[in-house]
């Protein structure tokens, strides 16, 4: 309790001192507010550069964010994990960006295919790992794909391709310009290239989907026909309503590559109480030229006579897959196939898959 007391005392005679100290010399206050406000100021600058250097820090990656990323897009373990790898290779520290982006995605995507094309592994580990990241790829995109592209003609993008369905005949087309008076589209050929002449006047409709699998479509007639310099393209009537398509599972790419088929011949055995089927081709083979193709089928434009439910065996660019006819759209000499594709090597499957995304082109 004494040194208590004797301590105050001497805290009370500095207190004193100082002010009679003040009161002896008068520039001591303005001394010490100047101190007090440089180590202020020094603290208040000191604080900002560290916050400005964590600002421009690289954010470090984030698996509890895509845990959170692969639950949201419905993607399994392996998945998951492969997704991981691709971001934490690259160092992607905004996961949810890129994902939410498809040409940053399709970037990060296309180094990882990239990386395991040029690995050491063997063959079969090498199509297991692509046939896991296309697995991803597709995954993703169809998460994605909840809405339609466009809401206005006026919104559709040029250079796109399209279907123009005229009564009961489809020509592939691309879509010139949408931001005039008309929708200009490029004027069908025939197969010796010259353009089919239709009606002006003509009720038609024109379809498509984009490159990330959003589709339309809408009613139009033909106003007439106008020179580009794309060449001849056909006027079509702006539409009020704009139509979205039901979204195909797979991504789709327009393409003109030939190839050939064989019909497939099923025949079926008892053996004991199974029944057993073989295949084979029946040796003839026809011609044709792939339209458009996905994952999940393709069409062909071909002369030959083919009836829907027919199974046929497809040859293109070094790639075999086995298909079956869904429905034919005839239309003079040729007619357009539709094909859903029923089996293939998982290297066709990866083959078609880095075709689509582009993933095999520089």
């Amino acid at each position: 309790m004494a040194i208590r007391f004797f301590s105050g005392l001497y805290l009370l005679q500095d207190v004193v001192y100082f002010r009679s100290f003040g009161d002896d010399y008068p520039w001591t206050g303005p001394l010490v507010g100047v101190i007090f406000g440089g180590l202020f100021l020094f603290l208040l600058i000191n604080g900002l550069i560290k916050n400005r250097k964590n600002a421009s820090a690289p954010r470090r990656f984030s698996y509890f964010g895509i845990r959170k990323i692969a639950n949201a897009y419905g993607l399994d373990k392996s998945q998951r994990k492969l997704l991981e790898s691709i971001f934490r290779s690259d160092a992607v520290t905004d996961p949810l960006a890129v994902i939410q982006s498809t040409p940053l995605l399709d970037k990060h995507f296309k180094r990882a295919y990239r990386r395991i094309e040029n690995s050491t592994e063997d063959d079969a580990e090498i199509q297991r790992q692509l046939s896991l990241l296309f697995s991803t790829r597709n995954a993703i995109e169809v998460t994605q794909n909840t809405t339609g592209t466009a809401t206005s003609t006026r919104q559709i993008p040029a250079n796109m391709a399209a279907v123009l369905s005229v009564a009961k005949e489809t020509y592939h087309v691309r879509v010139i310009s949408a931001k005039g008076d008309a929708v200009l589209v490029e004027s069908p050929k025939n197969s010796l290239g010259s353009p089919i002449k239709i009606p002006s006047g003509s009720r038609v409709s024109l379809s498509s989907f984009t490159k990330s699998n959003k589709g339309y479509s809408f009613d139009s007639k033909i106003l007439g026909i106008t020179e580009t310099p794309k060449g001849p393209a056909i006027r079509l009537a702006h539409a009020a309503r704009v139509k979205p398509l039901v979204q195909r599972k797979f991504r789709r790419r327009q393409t003109s590559a030939h190839c050939n088929f064989s019909m497939v011949i099923v025949k079926e055995t008892k053996v004991r109480r199974k029944i057993v089927r073989k295949m084979s081709l029946d040796g003839r083979s026809y011609s044709g030229t792939i339209m458009d193709i996905s994952i999940g089928g393709c069409s062909i434009r071909t002369s030959a006579n083919i009836q829907s439910g027919a199974r046929i065996k497809i040859e293109f660019t070094s790639m075999a897959a086995l298909g079956q006819v869904l429905r034919v759209n005839r239309g003079g000499m040729y007619a357009t196939i539709h094909v859903k594709f029923i089996k293939m090597p998982r290297s066709t499957q990866n083959s078609i898959n880095a075709m689509i995304f582009e993933y095999n082109e520089e």
